[in-house]
């Protein structure tokens, strides 16, 4: 009954449009007062969720992703890749997606990536003659890479929340991310004649494919001009998978380097570094309230026993781990729906943590499932994060971008799947 009035409270808060954290927040202080629990026991977990050494890796990724965007380094990334695919039909297309890829391996951050890559794409793409609907989408859509690919906000965050390794979490999505930049692309090649209009000169050469004069004279400059932010996931990954750096380090290096070119090449001037800073520590600090408030709800729900009742529940029903996977995928499915991406990470490890490893399930694995899972849910309404960003970045709507989007949501499922019944897809390197 008492768990019954937290959640219908709880969703009924973020209906109404509470911030998210103090929605947990509350619905968990009602919660242990209706159960009789000292509030004393939960005082301090707010605090103590947040001197984890791995969280820390979520706002100095954060500030290096945002001075890799003011400092217009992701604008130079963009013109590489365009450099890069210059041979295929709807270039602009497939740049969107591999930049958003290459953004994914600085930011961690989905909605970040999808912002950047809409304000950087989004115009141009409409002038070559794209649907605005479908560019919309495409950004909206190719933002999940921001979080498939290495580093991972919400990674870190499911690390930090069952204890598992966050460096064996990056290796495990490699894979996965890689397989979705390729059907993104697939995807993209076979709707390219129904989303390009060719009734111009631009249409008709971004509908084919073949030497680009114009672009390889400024090869050797674009090479150039991008050359730091390429190698800044190097930096990143290398120091993790090397065993030089552990990923909070990592971050630390990536903001510092990142804060180091940009002064160097005059990107910007000095004076605009304490409003980049300010901007990072904004979006940090919100990230940071939901991970420090949703923990007291996690610890009510400990306390009651919900995760234990769960396990012992589901194993009741199935001791089928693949049977247990459709459910897990189907709860996740509607969470990620109406949750926030962070918060809702941190309600559902815990709760179904203990069912997974009962089950003989991998916990990198069953991380990427949970993360990839939720993570789809910022591209199906109505939460829907990535969709409203690329939505008022390009000046699209849903009505517009719905028939494409869905396609996109489609072929998402279908890799989620393959990434759930193929654990070697995950476990890549525990293969070698």
């Amino acid at each position: 009954m008492v768990l019954s009035i937290m959640i219908i409270l709880l969703l009924v808060l973020l209906v109404v449009g509470l911030p998210v954290g103090f929605t947990f927040a509350m619905s968990g202080a009602i919660g242990a007062i209706l159960s009789g629990i000292n509030l004393g026991t939960i005082s301090s977990s707010a605090y103590y969720a947040l001197t984890s050494i791995p969280l820390l890796a979520i706002p100095l990724f954060i500030l290096a992703g945002e001075i890799m965007n003011q400092g217009k380094l992701i604008d130079r990334l963009v013109d590489l890749c365009e450099l890069l695919l210059f041979w295929l039909k709807g270039r602009l297309g497939h740049v969107a997606i591999v930049a958003s890829a290459f953004l994914g391996a600085m930011t961690g951050s989905s909605v970040a990536t999808v912002a950047a890559i809409s304000s950087s794409m989004g115009k141009r793409m409409q002038e070559k003659g794209y649907e605005r609907g479908y560019v919309a989408s495409l950004t909206a859509a190719s933002g999940l890479l921001g979080v498939l690919i290495p580093p991972s906000i919400p990674l870190i965050v499911y690390g930090a929340a069952v204890g598992a390794s966050v460096s064996e979490l990056f290796l495990a999505t490699i894979i996965p991310g890689i397989i979705m930049t390729i059907v993104y692309m697939l995807l993209h090649k076979s709707m390219l004649k129904k989303v390009l209009r060719r009734d111009t000169e631009e249409g008709q050469k971004e509908g084919s494919s073949g030497y680009d004069a114009d672009l390889m004279k400024t090869a050797k400059r674009c090479i150039f001009r991008a050359l730091p932010a390429v190698v800044m996931p190097l930096i990143i990954l290398g120091g993790i998978y090397s065993g030089l750096t552990t990923p909070t380090e990592a971050a630390a290096i990536a903001g510092f380097y990142a804060l180091a070119v940009i002064l160097i090449a005059r990107a910007i001037g000095p004076s605009r570094v304490p409003a980049i800073f300010f901007t990072a520590a904004k979006t940090a600090g919100g990230i940071m309230c939901i991970i420090a408030f949703t923990s007291i709800f996690n610890k009510i729900m400990t306390l009651m026993q919900v995760p234990q009742t769960i396990a012992s529940i589901t194993i009741g029903l199935t001791d089928n781990k693949y049977i247990f996977l459709i459910f897990v995928n189907i709860l996740l499915f509607l969470v990620g729906m109406f949750m926030e991406t962070n918060a809702a990470v941190l309600l559902m490890s815990p709760l179904l943590y203990p069912t997974a490893i009962a089950m003989g399930i991998d916990p990198i694995h069953f991380g990427i499932i949970l993360v990839t899972n939720i993570e789809i849910g910022l591209i199906t309404p109505p939460m829907a994060a990535n969709i409203y960003v690329s939505a008022r970045i390009n000046r699209s709507n849903l009505v517009e971008m719905w028939p494409y989007i869905r396609k996109f949501l489609l072929v998402s499922i279908l890799v989620l799947l393959l990434i759930t019944y193929v654990e070697p897809i995950s476990l890549w390197w525990k293969m070698i």
